[in-house]
């Protein structure tokens, strides 16, 4: 049950966990769809924020995914919390890139989109 991959030259391991026959060796293909929608629109934001000259603190997303019961099970609803720390953070510039990586820049987000249930919350933190 253990699946190495090779993207851009590093290598990644997948398996199932005990139960299923696995030795939990790496994450589950299913939760890595997640991850790259993270890592994907975080760094669209980073990028964007960086070139409006927003000075953050901290920055971390989570990701909520709700599930179908029947097989094969997906991805059915999924909420990416966009969780932001500074001081005197522009709220305008924060929703707009968010806003920009949500409609216009993030492929991943683009494609899950198509097929999935779509919604965002940001929260901003004072430091």
């Amino acid at each position: 049950m253990v699946f190495e991959s090779e993207l851009d030259g590093h290598k990644l391991i997948m398996d199932a966990p005990g139960a299923a026959g696995g030795k939990d060796k790496g994450p589950r293909p299913k939760p890595l769809m997640l991850s790259a929608l993270a890592g994907c629109t975080g760094m669209d934001v980073v990028g964007m924020l960086n070139k409006m000259r927003v000075d953050l603190k901290g920055f971390n997303i989570n990701i909520e995914a709700e599930t179908t019961d029947e097989v094969p099970k997906h991805y059915k609803k999924i909420k990416v919390i966009y969780e932001f720390l500074g001081t005197d953070l522009p709220k305008d510039k924060l929703e707009k890139a968010v806003e920009l990586s949500r409609e216009k820049y993030c492929g991943v987000s683009h494609v899950y989109k198509q097929v999935i249930e779509m919604d965002y919350e940001i929260r901003v933190k004072e430091s």
